[in-house]
């Protein structure tokens, strides 16, 4: 899993009929001082993250083991929305 922030929203009005409903989010991976790197995905919101919160993301083939992208062509999945973050270097 990754830790991310939310940055942004993808609107599509044409996609793949297996992403209709979802929401896409664009997140910017963090570093564990809560510094934003330059690396971002997009990642379809399992858990209803907002704008500017901390979330947990997962990849690759762990992104399409969520109820809602169970065998849809996603790569990327927010999978918690972070509340705090306990880790030695981090702020």
């Amino acid at each position: 899993m990754v830790l991310g922030k939310v940055v942004g929203t993808v609107w599509a009005t044409r996609k793949d009929e297996q992403l209709t409903g979802m929401k896409l989010q664009i997140v910017r991976e963090l570093a564990l001082d809560g510094t934003v790197r330059d690396r971002f995905v997009v990642a379809v919101d399992s858990v209803g993250a907002g704008i500017g919160e901390t979330v947990l993301m997962a990849q690759g083939s762990s992104a399409r083991q969520t109820d809602i992208t169970r065998n849809r062509p996603v790569d990327a999945v927010i999978t918690a929305i972070v509340d705090r973050v306990d880790a030695e270097g981090a702020a």
